[in-house]
């Protein structure tokens, strides 16, 4: 539900902004500093009142922030949606990577990969895609390699334990 209302923030913020990208600056800037704890009470608390909540974020922004943004901030304060600025950030970072055509993946294994191999299999997935993407490597307990894109739908696994299955089926359906 809160990713259908975000949505629609998301895509009247951006109808109407001229300057997306540096709003979507200032919007990453501000749903990391909504991500804390504290913060996060205070936004959902019901004894702070909404403009209370609505100034306390235009506070942070500073007097030189894009009037749009502001306005933002103060419908989002109106509906009670403040809550909300980290998915909305979300929704136009995503659309952001499918205007520019470029996409972040992790790679996860047990071992880091170097970075001509993390580069070629980057430039693989080009080949593959089309699109432009950024792998970061994670460590995991499995044994082999996983890469996922969740904005391109793309998840590639290769297991040790599943080729070596494959290859005993291939042998024994030689035999």
């Amino acid at each position: 539900m809160e990713e259908l209302i975000a949505k629609r923030y998301a895509s009247a913020l951006s109808s109407v902004s001229k300057d997306l990208p540096a709003i979507l600056e200032v919007l990453n800037v501000l749903s990391e500093a909504l991500s804390h704890k504290e913060v996060i009470l205070a936004l959902t608390s019901p004894i702070i009142s909404n403009e209370k909540k609505t100034e306390m974020i235009l506070a942070t922004l500073g007097e030189d922030t894009d009037t749009i943004l502001t306005n933002f901030i103060k419908i989002l304060g109106e509906n009670r949606r403040l809550d909300l600025i980290p998915a909305i950030t979300k929704v136009l970072n995503s659309d952001q990577q499918c205007v520019k055509n470029e996409y972040e993946g992790v790679l996860r294994s047990a071992s880091t990969l170097d970075a001509s191999a993390l580069t070629n299999l980057e430039e693989t997935l080009h080949r593959y895609t089309g699109s432009m993407i950024k792998l970061t490597q994670e460590k995991s307990d499995l044994d082999g390699l996983r890469v996922s894109v969740d904005d391109l739908g793309i998840e590639v696994n290769f297991s040790k334990q599943r080729v070596k299955e494959q290859l005993i089926d291939f042998i024994k359906k030689s035999l």
